[in-house]
């Protein structure tokens, strides 16, 4: 089946929802482009995000990351992966809503915290109880995703093919962000 995609889709979440691997499947199968807000900040910055945090604390981070998405919104329509936090911002979500259509793929913390508590590039989680920071972050930011206007559940066990297919599925009934050709 071909598509076209007229608007960006802003794929928000927490960390480990699988924001970018999903992300990347889904442009592959609608032959666009995926962007991530986080590596063109890496790319602009010359720097990791942690570096970032460190050096210019998470209020700079917020603002650069703020300008990348209005950018990236701004060029033709793509598969926008967004840090965990950009969706917190207002000013975010109204940019996403004028420019695109925002996707949560909502994942449980027990899904997050398997996939997240291995890696050591999550600035966030530098704490003394990580689980509990995640869970704590995970109860402070779902009310904000439940704002999206497309929900696809991330399941444990289910592919990140399946899970782009769910999102293709939501985003087809959407004919102002996806037509049939």
């Amino acid at each position: 089946m071909k598509w076209r995609l007229r608007k960006t889709v802003v794929l928000v979440g927490m960390m480990g929802a699988g924001k970018t691997a999903v992300g990347t499947q889904l442009a592959r199968m609608l032959q666009v482009p995926f962007r991530d807000s986080d590596d063109e900040i890496v790319k602009a910055a010359n720097m990791s995000i942690a570096e970032i945090f460190t050096r210019d604390g998470e209020a700079f981070f917020r603002q650069k990351e703020s300008q990348v998405i209005a950018r990236l919104l701004a060029d033709a329509p793509s598969i926008l992966s967004t840090g965990g936090g950009a969706y917190m911002a207002q000013s975010n979500r109204d940019e996403i809503k004028a420019g695109g259509v925002a996707v949560w793929l909502r994942a449980d913390v027990d899904l997050l915290w398997n996939r997240v508590r291995h890696r050591n590039n999550r600035p966030l989680l530098r704490t003394a109880n990580p689980y509990e920071t995640l869970r704590t972050l995970y109860a402070e930011r779902e009310p904000v995703y439940a704002r999206a206007e497309l929900i696809v559940d991330s399941e444990h066990g289910l592919s990140i093919d399946a899970t782009a297919q769910r999102v293709v599925e939501a985003l087809s009934t959407r004919a102002d962000v996806l037509e049939r050709i």
